[in-house]
Formats: C-alpha cells, structure tokens, sequence
C-alpha cells in the first residue's frame, strides 16, 4: 500500500503554470496576480497524492513559510518521520506542507482554504511564543529534481521577535536559529534545493 493511501492534494495543472509565466528559481514580479489565479477555486482541485507523486503534469500547491528572527533564520534538519523520504537528512528553512480538504471545513474555498492550510501546517509543526503575520513574498518553481517537478512552492515570510520556538514533530529534528550569512555561506551545501533558492534571495535583496 502507498505511505499517501487516502491523502488527497490540492494541484494546479502545469498548463496553469505556463499561462501565468512559466519560470524557474523565484518569481516576485507580479506575485499578487499569479498567487490569485493559483488560488482561484477555478484554477485548482483536489488529486490523490500518490498520483500527484508521480505526475508532472501537474504541481502540487506548497505553502512554504521561512522564519526569521532579527538576521537569523530558523532551520531544522528533515527527519524519517517527514512525508517525504527524498528530503531525509537535509537541512530545512521552509515550513509547509500539502493542502488537504481538511482546510475547506466550514466551507471555505481558494484563498480562504489555502490560508487555514498554512496555518494548519504551522500549527501541526511548530509551538511559536507569539502571534504572527506571515506574508507571501514569492513563488518558487524547481525543475531540476523529481521533487521539484511536481511541486510548486508559495514563500512566505514570517518576523518573529522571539528565538523560542520548537518543534512538535519528530520530522523537524535540530530546531534552531543561525544567521543568514552562515546558511548562504558554509552551511549552503546541505540546505534543501528549495532551501538553497530562498536563501541566496533574502541573502541578495536585503528583505
């Protein structure tokens, strides 16, 4: 039996992706239109992941929040326990995961589903010592592994002005804050490829 038996994903075809500009690493330019149409409950439905897995034809919407504290970003180290044995043993800044039907409870739909995934996902994975506003600040698309390719990240940043923060979550082991000049330098090489992306950019645009 698949370890995604059951588990049903929220997918956008790739002729989607084409359609508002197909690209590869992040997009920031105009991010506000392309995030709306991905979110449009006409853009996007729901597909069995085991499927999704395996099926290039589509990508998988994948909220990814970065957290940040001063010049520190959080980071982790993806256990067995994660959903995603490709991943194992890399260091992680993104926090996120698939969106589920679970998060259309109350009858929300297309922005408003997606939004209680991300604080869904959060929730599940981390305990926060504070409130906190996350923004979008990209889209992230990676082509060149088998991960990539059928996922299709939305970056989102969080300030927190507390480091205390754990995981709840065997997947997220070594929990910790480290400046952004050390993950863009000598920790670069085993970040994640998403990771590798969204470093170099908040590295580069002084955000």
């Amino acid at each position: 039996m698949s370890k995604y038996a059951g588990e049903q994903v929220l997918v956008v075809p790739r002729a989607l992706l084409d359609e508002i500009g197909a690209f590869e690493g992040l997009r920031t330019e105009g991010l506000q239109a392309a995030v709306a149409r991905l979110l449009d409950p006409g853009s996007h439905f729901f597909m069995d992941r085991a499927t999704a897995e395996e099926d290039p034809s589509h990508k998988q919407l994948i909220p990814y929040c970065v957290f940040r504290c001063g010049g520190r970003i959080l980071h982790y180290t993806r256990g067995k326990a994660g959903g995603e044995s490709r991943l194992h043993a890399k260091i992680s800044v993104g926090v996120g995961g698939h969106v589920n039907p679970v998060d259309m409870a109350g009858g929300k739909t297309g922005p408003d589903a997606y939004h209680a995934a991300v604080t869904r996902e959060i929730e599940e994975e981390l305990d926060l010592p504070e409130d906190h506003q996350h923004r979008i600040i990209a889209l992230l698309n990676d082509e060149s592994n088998a991960v990539g390719r059928v996922h299709l990240g939305i970056v989102h940043l969080v300030d927190l002005k507390s480091d205390a923060v754990s995981s709840r979550e065997d997947a997220l082991a070594d929990l910790g804050f480290t400046a952004l000049s050390d993950l863009d330098g000598p920790w670069f090489e085993r970040l994640e490829t998403w990771s590798q992306i969204c470093i170099r950019h908040l590295a580069g645009c002084g955000d």
